[in-house]
């Protein structure tokens, strides 16, 4: 895809944020739009950059350390949105500001670990699963709240625990999918709620076929790929 096809897109997408978040009667920029860059080439990371992206989701820690350290450009902010394996996170820690497919204890030990060595902040997203589609993420909220209480604890200084995550079915089926939005919704307002001193207050759905439902049922950041950067190349 050109650079220029690349621009328009951006253009496109923002305008449709613009038009859920006034028909949700939201304030125009509360929602944040994460491009999602995976499979896609390091030109593709730069045309989006000139189109003044500068929010970037990766799912797999390796094509993101190569791509964003030849990248070198201090505007971008990676996030990384795919399942992360322990022995992917020292990478993941080094290159991206927030990781938002935390799905179980002992990779916020692991994440710790490795941000407590290198003297950094990272904020996390809890992925919780709320579609059948998806088997990742905390799959019930005494499990999640375990991993809250400990942040109340103060066992993770050098984390942030920024918001929640969770991706809808992928399903024609309106009602299924806002359901699965609405249950993300009400389980951050029980978070809230249960945890006040917490600031989980980020609520990261909707993908380039849902989006607009996202902002509708209360995401404040949709991560968007396809519909900005066109059909990945798996090869």
């Amino acid at each position: 895809m050109t650079e220029s096809q690349i621009a328009d897109n951006f253009l496109k997408i923002r305008q449709q944020i613009k038009d859920a978040e006034v028909k949700s009667g939201r304030k125009e920029g509360s929602v944040r739009l994460c491009a999602v860059s995976k499979f896609h080439p390091v030109d593709s990371v730069k045309a989006a950059l000139k189109a003044d992206q500068f929010l970037f989701g990766e799912n797999r820690v390796q094509e993101a350390y190569g791509k964003f350290t030849e990248l070198n450009d201090s505007r971008a902010e990676l996030h990384i949105i795919g399942q992360l394996q322990s022995n992917k996170v020292k990478k993941a820690v080094e290159i991206a500001s927030c990781i938002q497919s935390v799905d179980r204890e002992s990779l916020l030990e692991e994440i710790e670990k490795q941000a407590s060595k290198l003297e950094k902040n990272i904020s996390i997203f809890f992925e919780y699963h709320t579609a059948e589609d998806s088997k990742s993420g905390y799959g019930d909220m005494d499990s999640l709240f375990v991993s809250l209480e400990n942040f109340a604890r103060g066992l993770y200084p050098h984390i942030t625990p920024a918001g929640l995550m969770t991706m809808a079915p992928f399903s024609q089926d309106e009602k299924l999918v806002r359901l699965s939005f609405e249950k993300l919704r009400n389980l951050k307002e029980t978070v809230n709620e249960k945890f006040p001193e917490l600031p989980v207050k980020e609520l990261s759905m909707g993908m380039s076929g849902d989006f607009s439902l996202a902002i509708e049922e209360g995401s404040t950041m949709v991560r968007v790929g396809t519909a900005l950067f066109g059909e990945r190349d798996y090869t």
